[in-house]
């Protein structure tokens, strides 16, 4: 008994000193479910032209302020100040990837409503399939 008390004593403490390779786990994951095409794309081509283009009848933030986070009428609120802010656009950002779907960029909620003959939108159909903001926003997925 007192021989295998050693053996294992040995064993462990032998297990312990060499201890564990350390283990580069890389960037922070992002939540299951998410979705996070690039952010720069999105502040230089998404926002101002697929969001909040200067035509106000195609601007989720315009005049009418249906996306807008201080009087909009759904899940999708953003912030419209302007300029905006890093804050603004990182918070606009978040946002707007909870309307994304990676795994299938043209089933995205964010272009599927406002897009010509899918879901209804109640700001009415603002692009076409093959459009410039069509093709925009699939780009942002492979960029």
């Amino acid at each position: 008994m007192r021989r295998w008390l050693h053996t294992l004593t040995v064993s462990v403490s032998a297990l312990l000193a060499g201890g564990c390779p350390t283990v580069e786990l890389g960037e922070e994951p992002v939540a299951p479910g998410s979705c996070r095409p690039d952010e720069d794309y999105y502040r230089e081509v998404i926002w101002p032209e697929y969001l909040a283009p200067d035509d106000p009848d195609r601007s989720c933030v315009g005049q009418a302020g249906c996306h807008r986070d201080s009087d909009g009428r759904s899940a999708l609120r953003l912030v419209a100040a302007e300029p905006l802010s890093d804050a603004d656009h990182r918070s606009n950002y978040e946002v707007v990837t909870s309307f994304l779907s990676c795994g299938a960029p043209d089933r995205s909620a964010l272009l599927t409503k406002p897009e010509e003959g899918q879901n209804a939108h109640e700001g009415g159909e603002l692009f076409a399939p093959g459009s410039e903001p069509y093709e925009l926003f699939l780009d942002w997925f492979e960029s």
